[in-house]
């Protein structure tokens, strides 16, 4: 069976029944004076793709021959990425820098660049964030003491072709090698790219799913690569099809960053295909507010209104999102479409990554920057993901400044410090007097 072609100039689902107001009569007699005004409800709808956007500007100057239509189709986009010097050159103006770096690439992390992201970048300006975070870079040929093509780990604990089993009730499935576009900051450069860009074979597949059959205390499946929304929806299906068969699978999630990069791809026929396999997680990558296009709010508003629970992965980047002012418009942003902030990442320390890494210390920051002064929906865990696959850390800046007595002693997030009470002694604690438990 194959998909329908889909785009995102379909109008996305309707968000829901809306809801009626019950006349003032209805109400009970306490309350019958307090008429309600009487209103017809408007009924809520998804956002769409808007009639023109700046990606038809340069959909006509750079891909005269593309309709838009082929703009539109997520095979399209995957076939005509940005792959090497010329054609990168044809759509940004390149710093001599950034010229030499894509001569000189070797190794694992290839360069791609679909042409909808391509639209996003500021063809004059090498430091935009954006453009940063995909254009390969000569730093990326400096590593530093600490750095590692497999900093997690994660090969060590990899019993299986297309499994890493880390924690003791969860797998990760890496199901396919190929991106939409690559992050040149990926901890799995290594794997990615110019090792060929390929799902796993079926025989690989049969053997990770084999394994997750056999190891009843695997609750829990991340989905991820590569990215697995490059796959068709005939692959995925069957993948997820096979995984919701075991009965010890409670929980299915897909990592990607798809809807940030190539939002197209989130097409009436996928949703369909994912709706049917609940409770089913997604978390989406994102990097940077100037990501969150209309077309990416249509392609959030599809997966939400399926019922699809949204939740945000973001890499810590120096001279990219490194910012509180950064960081609360992502994050607001994101709320605003439905997706809430889980997670800001520590960057990695893959081969040649020193120029994205903050300090660590600069990440508590942020975070106290954050704190109070945004609702903590939109708060993310700021984690280190420890090297040698030691698993994810959470930190968080300790407002505890210290003790007086039985007063424990707190800072806020203006900076103020507030008393506690909370005994050490137990005579102070209420033990052993009248109002001790039984």
């Amino acid at each position: 069976m194959r998909e329908q072609s889909a785009s995102l100039e379909e109008e996305p689902p309707d968000g829901g029944v809306p809801l009626s107001v019950a006349p003032a009569e209805a109400a009970p007699a306490a309350i019958a004076d307090l008429s309600l005004p009487q209103t017809s409800p408007r009924p809520v709808r998804t956002p769409r793709r808007p009639s023109t956007s700046p990606g038809d500007a340069f959909r006509r100057r750079h891909f005269p021959g593309a309709s838009r239509r082929d703009w539109n189709d997520w095979r399209w986009q995957m076939r005509n990425r940005l792959r090497s010097l010329g054609a990168v050159e044809r759509v940004l103006q390149l710093t001599e820098s950034e010229r030499e770096a894509i001569r000189r690439h070797r190794g694992a992390l290839p360069l791609g660049i679909t042409p909808y992201y391509a639209s996003l970048l500021d063809p004059l300006a090498a430091d935009q964030p954006l453009r940063r975070a995909v254009m390969p870079s000569l730093c990326e040929f400096v590593v530093t003491p600490g750095e590692a093509t497999d900093p997690l780990g994660e090969e060590h604990t990899s019993p299986v072709p297309g499994i890493v089993h880390r924690y003791p009730d969860r797998v990760l499935f890496l199901a396919t090698s190929l991106c939409g576009v690559y992050c040149r900051y990926c901890t799995r450069a290594r794997m990615v790219g110019d090792g060929g860009e390929h799902a796993l074979r079926r025989s690989d597949l049969e053997a990770a799913i084999a394994y997750i059959e056999a190891h009843r205390e695997v609750r829990d499946v991340l989905i991820s690569g590569g990215d697995p929304l490059t796959l068709d929806d005939e692959r995925l299906g069957w993948i997820l099809a096979r995984l919701r068969a075991i009965p010890h699978v409670e929980i299915i999630r897909i990592g990607t960053k798809l809807p940030a990069v190539l939002p197209q791809r989130i097409t009436r026929g996928l949703v369909q295909t994912l709706r049917r396999f609940h409770p089913l997680w997604m978390s989406l990558h994102f990097t940077h507010p100037d990501e969150l296009t209309p077309e990416v709010a249509a392609a959030c508003a599809r997966l939400a209104d399926a019922g699809i629970p949204l939740g945000s992965q973001t890499v810590l980047l120096k001279g990219i999102n490194d910012d509180v002012a950064t960081l609360r418009a992502l994050f607001h942003g994101l709320l605003r479409l439905r997706v809430r902030p889980y997670y800001l990442y520590q960057c990695d320390p893959i081969a040649g990554s020193a120029h994205f890494r903050t300090p660590v210390a600069r990440g508590l920051e942020l975070i106290r920057g954050l704190r109070g002064h945004t609702s903590g929906y939109a708060l993310p865990t700021f984690v280190v993901d420890a090297p040698g696959g030691g698993g994810k850390i959470p930190l968080q800046p300790d407002p505890v400044v210290g003790r007086a007595g039985d007063e424990l002693l707190l800072r806020n997030y203006e900076g103020r410090v507030y008393r506690y009470p909370d005994p050490v002694t137990p005579e102070n604690r209420g033990e052993g007097g009248t109002c001790a438990s039984a």
